[in-house]
């Protein structure tokens, strides 16, 4: 059994590497791997945006993550650097900054590179799409 941190660099639509991410996430952990958490970086942490609205008959990235973080107790976490620059706000950071609307839910979270950085000391093996 391996312990895994999972970086996603990809947004949701537009590249396969966000949903590879997910199948290889939802696949390790249904073989008894553990994953210490997903990490949305760059263009990743566009996956956290509530405001996407894929059509009724595509699949739901962002759905499926929040499901699998659900049934695992998986932790996703948006690097909140990358994300402020891209528009992706926590409730928090929308007051902080002023600003009256926010569209980021948990159970997405905002974090630093610092944590990644010691999830992957912890961690067997970082995977990156």
């Amino acid at each position: 059994m391996s312990k895994f941190i999972i970086q996603i660099n990809s947004p949701a639509y537009g590249s396969a590497s966000s949903y590879n991410a997910y199948r290889f996430a939802k696949a390790a952990l249904n073989n008894g791997h553990l994953i210490d958490k997903v990490f949305f970086y760059q263009e990743g942490v566009l996956n956290t945006n509530s405001l996407n609205s894929p059509a009724s008959d595509e699949f739901d990235l962002q759905q499926a993550w929040l499901s699998l973080s659900e049934q695992y107790g998986l932790s996703l976490v948006n690097c909140v650097s990358a994300a402020l620059r891209r528009g992706v706000l926590s409730e928090n950071d929308a007051k902080e900054n002023a600003l009256s609307q926010w569209n980021m839910q948990p159970p997405f979270i905002m974090g630093g590179l610092g944590e990644l950085v010691t999830g992957i000391e912890s961690a067997d093996r970082l995977v990156s799409f």
